[in-house]
């Protein structure tokens, strides 16, 4: 068995998925009605991302009975400032909780956190 990728679901997959071309730089490799593909350019693992009409944006940190994040992306950087003035740039948004100095935690467009680390 092999993981090919991982799958975000979204209010709108296009929109996700040109968010995390922005933010990663990968080439969509399949494109259609909610659902959308990005490819990694040195190969590995992609991501894709599928319209859920009935999504619920997750909340982080959770407390009890708020929408919980069921995963969360490991994005290693060269330069967290640099990383993060781009994710911003690209849309994200610094997330006012930081459990970790050596680690920031970003929310994209549709609420899915995402960490930057050295």
């Amino acid at each position: 068995m092999m993981v090919t990728g991982v799958v975000l679901d979204a209010p709108d997959a296009n929109d996700l998925a040109a968010f995390y071309q922005r933010l990663l730089g990968w080439s969509v490799i399949s494109e259609d009605p909610g659902w959308v593909r990005l490819a990694a350019p040195a190969g590995g693992a992609g991501l894709s991302f599928q319209t859920e009409s009935d999504y619920r944006r997750p909340v982080w940190p959770a407390k009890p009975g708020d929408p919980q994040m069921s995963v969360h992306l490991d994005i290693q950087v060269a330069d967290l400032e640099e990383a993060g003035r781009h994710a911003e740039k690209a849309g994200a948004t610094l997330a006012d909780f930081q459990p970790q100095d050596d680690v920031r935690v970003y929310i994209d467009p549709d609420g899915h956190p995402f960490c930057l680390y050295l």
